[in-house]
């Protein structure tokens, strides 16, 4: 077993069945991922999946889970709305002139939201095209492109102003997810030259 050695026998059991779990539920996992690779060129989502993974941290399988949790973009008449419809929207506490905006709602698809601040991670780091980046945005419209440099540019410096006072990164995520959202909106409702 590589990187640890136990000579209790119960403890190399025990080891030995935790690494046999995790390599089971890598290889689901695996075989889950390619059977849905085909959806990434066949089906109603080859558009979307395309220009979705033209974004940085939202690769193929990302992008069509977005796709096909929100199905429809055109059933969103603003950015505020689809992010509204993700849950990634303050609550909103009100009282006469006095307004307190608390945790995030989280009403709507917990999978959407969960791709969308996983996806947001990503923007931690400075703007860059990497070659994996590069690949998905091979054959991809320009404006797509452009797009998506914007908004990469955009998101990777308000995570660091917003790193800069807020004690939790979870919250810095959560705040960048909700932009990504809308500008996945913003490419989704775009007009394809």
């Amino acid at each position: 077993m590589p990187g640890q050695c136990f000579t209790d026998p119960a403890l190399r059991s025990t080891y030995g069945h935790y690494r046999g779990v995790v390599a089971a539920r890598d290889g689901e996992l695996a075989a889950n991922e390619a059977d849905l690779a085909h959806w990434y060129t066949h089906g109603p989502f080859v558009e979307a999946v395309t220009r979705l993974a033209a974004y940085r941290g939202i690769a193929r399988l990302g992008a069509l889970t977005i796709a096909s949790k929100v199905g429809d973009w055109r059933r969103f008449p603003a950015a505020r709305t689809f992010m509204g419809f993700t849950g990634l929207v303050a609550c909103e506490y009100s009282s006469g002139e006095s307004v307190h905006r608390g945790h995030i709602t989280k009403a709507g698809n917990a999978h959407l939201r969960t791709q969308l601040i996983e996806s947001a991670w990503a923007y931690q780091h400075r703007p860059s095209l990497g070659a994996v980046l590069r690949r998905r945005q091979d054959g991809v419209d320009p404006a797509t492109a452009a797009r998506s440099w914007t908004a990469q540019q955009r998101l990777c410096a308000r995570f660091r102003r917003l790193s800069s006072r807020k004690t939790s990164r979870n919250i810095v995520t959560v705040a960048i997810a909700r932009e990504l959202a809308g500008f996945c909106w913003a490419e989704m409702t775009a007009t394809q030259s």
